[in-house]
């Protein structure tokens, strides 16, 4: 395997996508005849990610009101069916609180969440830190804080690791190779050079589309054709990113259905090739979930954790749908981070999860 076909062969397709892959990975491709051996980088200075809060405000400020933008559909469902129950300072007992309850569902935020919430409003309420509907909307944003930040750590690059692989999967559709080249943007702005593995070869765009990833960012790409077996690209790619001393390789795969057990067992083929790389990999297998299927979501995510354990969750079109509110879902149900949000299509519109923007941003007062 290498990371493009022969010269030769390149010339001879009319599309011209294969010439790109050529100019991509240039004369440095190791040649397929020669066993490629690990080769250990030259020493670099750590990877120190900017903290959020070193960021200018300006920009911090930016992007939360894209978030809020984003979210618009969410927060007029939900913020306007709570500002009509709680117009008035109504005095609080059982029949508010089922219809802030009904608020919640229709918002996607699942029965499980609502149960935990209206739980902790109940007692704050029988110890008459509560007493009336005014206080309410500010005891309600305490509580889905509190429901979302024990799944909220960001993603870290170990250093100690060449490369650090993150394998993204997901179901067919929810936008796993857009995701990646946002992505590639982020990690280039914390310091960490990229490589990007075109894994989903079973999708006759895919591979043409992350390579016009690779040349927005300006990281390499390795890549083969339509139909080519994914955990040899993957392989591959992962022998040329450890021989270029590269810090992170984000590896595309195929999107599937998450009930097809031969699909899921092809993802577990994948990770197992991985590993005769680096036993310890992948590093991060992230799962790209679009929050417009609503609770379908939640499902998936739970076939997906137990085909290859996921460790981390990028949850996308937030800014496509009324019910925003799956996050919430995810948090209460399962035990996997919330890395990242997507609230748009510019390429900084995807953006590591903080929960107390999230629900600020869900339900600011318009």
């Amino acid at each position: 395997m290498t990371e493009a076909k022969d010269p030769k062969d390149q010339d001879d397709q009319p599309s011209g996508w294969g010439r790109r892959f050529k100019s991509w990975l240039g004369s440095s491709t190791p040649a397929a005849s020669e066993p490629l051996a690990p080769v250990s980088p030259a020493p670099r200075p750590p990877i120190t990610p900017t903290p959020p809060e070193e960021a200018p405000a300006e920009a911090s400020g930016g992007f939360l009101e894209r978030m809020r933008h984003g979210l618009s559909r969410t927060r007029h469902s939900l913020g306007a069916g709570l500002a009509h129950v709680l117009i008035g300072g109504k005095e609080i007992d059982d029949e508010l609180l089922e219809e802030i309850e009904t608020q919640l569902i229709a918002a996607d935020i699942g029965v499980d969440a609502c149960q935990k919430v209206l739980a902790a409003l109940t007692e704050r309420v029988s110890r008459q830190e509560l007493t009336h509907s005014g206080a309410l909307m500010k005891a309600l944003r305490e509580e889905l804080c509190a429901l979302l930040e024990p799944r909220v750590a960001p993603l870290q690059i170990d250093r100690d690791r060449h490369p650090f692989v993150i394998l993204v999967v997901g179901v067919n559709g929810v936008g796993k190779t857009t995701t990646i080249g946002k992505l590639a943007k982020y990690l280039q702005k914390q310091g960490c050079s990229v490589m990007l593995a075109a894994g989903d070869t079973f999708r006759a765009a895919a591979v043409e589309q992350l390579v016009t990833w690779g040349e927005r960012n300006a990281v390499p790409v390795v890549a083969q054709g339509h139909g080519a077996d994914s955990a040899a690209v993957i392989f591959d790619a992962l022998h040329s990113a450890r021989a270029r001393g590269i810090d992170v390789v984000l590896a595309d795969t195929a999107g599937r259905l998450n009930n097809k057990g031969h699909l899921m067992e092809e993802l577990r083929k994948v990770v197992r090739v991985i590993q005769k790389v680096d036993p310890q990999a992948p590093h991060e297998t992230l799962m790209v979930v679009d929050a417009t299927t609503g609770q379908n979501a939640l499902q998936q995510a739970r076939d997906f954790h137990q085909a290859v354990p996921l460790s981390g969750l990028a949850v996308t079109k937030l800014d496509g749908t009324a019910k925003g509110g799956i996050l919430f879902s995810l948090a209460a149900q399962l035990p996997i981070p919330l890395r990242f949000i997507g609230v748009g299509e510019k390429i900084d519109d995807l953006r590591p999860f903080k929960a107390r923007d999230f629900v600020e941003a869900l339900l600011v007062e318009e």
